[in-house]
């Protein structure tokens, strides 16, 4: 996990910030601050299928100090997403 978030960080230099991470409940959760959540996640969906990982994920955003994500992976995915 720390070898993925490291390298988050590096792709992702510059347009993002990668904010840490949590693990609990048999998932983990790696937190980026950024105004562009699709753009991002183009670009770190890179550093997830070039790792083989991108069919674990699930990735999703909400606004700041918001409390509902929008789940933007898996495309067209009608999953609700909460933080465990």
């Amino acid at each position: 996990m720390i070898a993925l978030e490291n390298a988050l960080i590096e792709a992702l230099r510059g347009s993002a910030k990668v904010d840490g991470h949590d693990v609990g409940s048999g998932e983990v959760n790696i937190f980026i601050f950024t105004d562009q959540p699709k753009q991002t996640f183009q670009r770190a969906r890179l550093v997830l299928e070039k790792r083989g990982g991108l069919d674990s994920v699930t990735a999703a955003f909400r606004s700041v100090g918001g409390e509902d994500y929008t789940v933007i992976w898996p495309e067209q995915s009608r999953q609700e997403f909460k933080i465990a």
